[in-house]
């Protein structure tokens, strides 16, 4: 009787014991590559500015490729979901400094599906021969629909952005952003590559040479690349110099609410301008050729409001040199986010209007819809601001300035027209007070130094609050304004008008690694298709076969 009993529970006791064991493995399966995925993103998030650490994206997208290569699609949706938040929660935390945390989630929200859709493709793209280079066009696919799309698109946390300090930066002028973000994608993708193939290699004692020489040109041509393209990179001047003169004038107090004190900021700039004029004078500094003032300097509009209109002109007159104005201006019925050309002499001679408007910003989109879930957003952004359609090029004492407005900074098309308009330098006016001390002033002034190295220009950004800077067409900062103070910036420019083959080409390198996506994920799409039908041919022979049998 004990014997029989004995038999029969042993395994009443083993198989309750099995199942948990294997859902728990199970779990831990799915788990790690959706941890790895979301870690992975905060370290490419920690390659970008302030911290000067943008080789992190290197083992940022190596472990991404890792998370990815060869699993479905439906997978890759989810993994690249993860990694999107991972890298965008924390990039752009700044966006909910004055508006709370809602809009700052659905922003991130919808930006990630962006990278849910590269990471589904990158999964198809990961069978094929030389993936690295098929993975890294498909990111460089994504990026660029997230800059047009949705309401005239976000490009902020393009890859390219991250590396001002990095040693891929002078690949911008040889094709922008798009050619800059993808040597950077490719090398990491690359990099795990290469770090598989010896796993790989020590297990099986097989090296597939052909593979492995693709991965290690995946990771050596975008670095030799790099160095070859240095060569486009110079600060010298070919249309002589300008003396330029960079004013932040500081905001009463950080926040949305300095737009309620929209005089005492115009005060601010024009007493920073006269202090100058009076060091000017004192010869502590050279005679500057002209003066930069930041965006909503001026938010009072000087063509109808006489105070603010002589407050400009006397600020004018004391240094003795025009004046870029950044004002809010309205005329026939329209808002304008407006630069004014103030000579000390004639007064207002040009206008440049901002043409890439920011939403929720500038204007609102939906207006009705958000005016119906939550009244406080309509009343933020009373009346929207309307777009310019030329690009904005002054010419001020002889020289030929190119006009980006801070948010435009971000877009390739908006830098790049006022070059090709005859721009000798840029300078990128901002007001970056509303996001108070966050990194989003650090994140834009990257984006400047990427565009000085793109089209081999002096970038100059005057900001109302902070970081205002001189950087040079090669890259580097000569000098910078601490935040929240009253500074000014003097100093002698290269002025230039030779243009790197990223400013001649535009859009044509972006186009070229859409293709080279289109043609990786057809591939795959193709193999898959055949793959399948393969399949159901062979299943139904071995029906068939075993029927007749």
């Amino acid at each position: 009787m004990t014997a029989t009993a004995t038999t029969v529970d042993e395994p009443e006791q083993l198989e309750p014991q099995a199942a948990p064991a294997s859902r728990g493995a199970g779990l831990v399966r799915r788990l790690v590559p959706a941890a790895t995925a979301a870690l992975s993103g905060v370290l490419l998030y920690v390659s970008f500015p302030p911290r000067t650490l943008w080789w992190l994206a290197l083992p940022a997208f190596a472990v991404f490729g890792w998370t990815l290569r060869g699993r479905t699609w439906k997978a890759g949706l989810g993994l690249g979901y993860l990694f999107g938040l991972g890298f965008l929660l924390p990039l752009l935390v700044w966006t909910g400094v004055e508006v709370g945390s809602g809009p700052w989630l659905a922003l991130v929200a919808v930006e990630a599906v962006y990278v849910a859709l590269v990471g589904a493709g990158i999964t198809l793209v990961s069978r094929l021969p030389a993936w690295p280079l098929w993975a890294a066009a498909v990111w460089i696919a994504g990026e660029a629909a997230r800059a047009r799309a949705p309401f005239g698109g976000f490009p902020w946390g393009k890859i390219a952005f991250g590396q001002a300090d990095g040693v891929f930066l002078p690949l911008a002028a040889v094709g922008g952003t798009p050619v800059l973000g993808f040597a950077v994608v490719l090398c990491g993708f690359g990099l795990y590559e290469i770090v598989r193939l010896v796993v790989e290699g020590r297990r099986t004692r097989v090296v597939q040479r052909g593979v492995a020489a693709v991965a290690l040109l995946s990771v050596v041509l975008p670095v030799v690349g790099a160095f070859a393209a240095r060569t486009l990179v110079s600060d010298k001047a070919e249309n002589g110099t300008a003396t330029v003169a960079v004013i932040q004038g500081n905001v009463p107090r950080a926040g949305l609410e300095f737009n309620a004190q929209r005089r005492a900021v115009l005060d601010y700039h024009a007493r920073e301008t006269e202090r100058l004029a009076a060091e000017v004078k004192a010869g502590k500094f050279a005679q500057p050729d002209f003066v930069l003032w930041p965006e909503n300097s001026s938010d009072i509009d000087p063509f109808t409001n006489a105070d603010a209109r002589a407050v400009i002109d006397s600020a004018a007159k004391a240094i003795g040199a025009p004046i870029s104005v950044g004002g809010v201006v309205e005329r026939d019925g329209k808002l304008y986010n407006e630069q004014i050309l103030w000579d000390p002499n004639k007064g207002a001679v040009d206008t440049y209007d901002k043409r890439q408007v920011q939403p929720f910003g500038e204007y609102l989109p939906l207006r009705s819809l958000l005016g119906a879930i939550n009244k406080n957003w309509t009343t933020m952004v009373r009346q929207d601001f309307s777009r310019g359609t030329k690009a904005g090029v002054f010419t001020m004492d002889g020289a030929k300035v190119g006009l980006a407005t801070c948010y435009e900074a971000a877009f390739d098309w908006a830098v790049r027209s006022t070059v090709t308009d005859g721009a000798q330098m840029i300078s990128v006016p901002s007001n970056n007070a509303t996001f108070d001390r966050s990194e989003m002033t650090y994140q834009q002034l990257a984006m400047s130094r990427v565009r000085a190295v793109e089209h081999s220009r002096t970038v100059t950004v005057p900001v109302t609050s902070g970081v205002s800077a001189v950087i040079m067409p090669d890259g580097k900062i000569t000098q910078r304004t601490g935040m929240f103070v009253a500074d000014s910036l003097v100093q002698k420019v290269p002025l230039r008008s030779s243009e790197t083959p990223a400013t001649k080409l535009g859009i044509l390198p972006e186009m070229a690694l859409l293709l080279v996506a289109a043609g990786g994920l057809g591939w795959a799409v193709a193999t898959a298709v055949r793959g399948r039908k393969n399949a159901d041919v062979q299943e139904s022979a071995s029906v068939q076969e075993s029927t007749s049998v």
